[in-house]
């Protein structure tokens, strides 16, 4: 299965945009998206107040997680109109865009609650290190505007620490895609891209990425194959290429599935046992295979016959080695000289005689 985890979404997206997106994603290989709602910094509250899903349910939810995720939303694209069959699952995700982490760290579990997947987009070198080593729990993911200068270089040990503890980096092609090659500005920031994806292949050694479109419409999509190659020119292997739209990606979407699932994001509750069919109770004067009392009377004879033929046998063997004994002495005697009495030849007599 492929994944494609960052579809731009925003309140304003016509269905008729948004039904031509996903279809083509399907028709692409992308058996799971996942529907993003970037919001900035100023948009982020701080007010502990209800946190709302404004994404629209289209497709029902994904296996790993929960029937009871589909938590309060305000729909504006019903969902009825959408053949099921022609769209991938559908997840619905937020990207918080954080400049001071000191303001949105106690907010991240009210978003996690509200959203399938969050994920983190940092805009300085604070906030980097934040995201990838302060906050309580690590976000699902956590996503650079590779477009601009970061600013500040991406460290090794920062950047696998950020994957030692559960979160992903995404790359998303699209930011590199939909600029104009005529534009000088346009094709400054696709060296910067490339840049700044190179750096952060070289801080993570290729492990850690999801690769995603960050599409904003349906001319931002790629097939798998042209992304992967893509990705090979930018530094990326294919094998890993398509793992991180693969099992790398679906890894994402489990461990977020588990924790929203299970008991402290740990222990998993999958089937409970069911007991086998009760064997039924013996009755009086039966043993455990059903045996009445005349069972144990012939058992019990036929251990006594056992017993005697054992016995017979046991004494015909003790008779046959003292036969066997008799005989080895008998022979023994007569050839020792001496051993046992002998009578006297006639030889021997007439010589007395005489």
């Amino acid at each position: 299965m492929l994944y494609d985890l960052n579809i731009a979404w925003s309140p304003g997206l016509s269905s008729s945009d948004l039904e031509s997106t996903l279809r083509l994603s399907k028709t692409l290989g992308y058996d799971v998206v996942a529907l993003n709602q970037t919001i900035t910094g100023p948009r982020i509250p701080n007010q502990p107040a209800p946190i709302t899903n404004p994404i629209p349910l289209l497709s029902p939810p994904h296996p790993s997680y929960p029937a009871s995720s589909a938590i309060t939303t305000t729909s504006t694209t019903s969902s009825s109109s959408l053949p099921p069959k022609s769209l991938p699952t559908i997840l619905r995700r937020a990207t918080l865009e954080i400049t001071d982490p000191s303001t949105t760290n106690y907010r991240l579990s009210d978003f996690v609650r509200a959203y399938d997947l969050l994920a983190l987009r940092p805009t300085s070198d604070k906030s980097f290190t934040w995201a990838c080593n302060g906050t309580t729990d690590p976000p699902a993911l956590i996503s650079l505007d590779l477009t601009r200068p970061l600013g500040y270089h991406i460290h090794h040990r920062t950047a696998m620490a950020a994957v030692h503890r559960g979160s992903r980096f995404e790359i998303c092609y699209s930011q590199a895609i939909r600029l104009s090659p005529s534009n000088p500005e346009s094709a400054r920031a696709r060296s910067i891209f490339i840049g700044n994806v190179q750096s952060l292949l070289r801080a993570t050694k290729g492990r850690g990425i999801v690769i995603s479109s960050e599409a904003k419409s349906a001319l931002g999509l790629r097939g798998p194959a042209d992304v992967v190659n893509l990705m090979a020119v930018w530094g990326l292997g294919p094998e890993k290429g398509f793992e991180a739209m693969g099992a790398g990606a679906r890894a994402v979407v489990v461990n977020e599935g588990v924790r929203r699932r299970g008991f402290r994001g740990v222990v998993d509750i999958v089937k409970v046992a069911e007991g086998g069919p009760e064997k039924p109770k013996p009755e009086e004067g039966e043993d455990t295979n059903g045996n009445g009392k005349q069972g144990k009377k012939q058992q019990k004879q036929k251990g006594g016959s056992n017993g005697q033929q054992q016995q017979q046998g046991q004494g015909q063997q003790s008779g046959q080695k003292r036969k066997n004994n008799d005989k080895a002495g008998r022979i023994g005697g007569g050839g020792g000289g001496g051993g046992g009495q002998q009578k006297p030849n006639k030889k021997m007599r007439k010589e007395g005689k005489a």
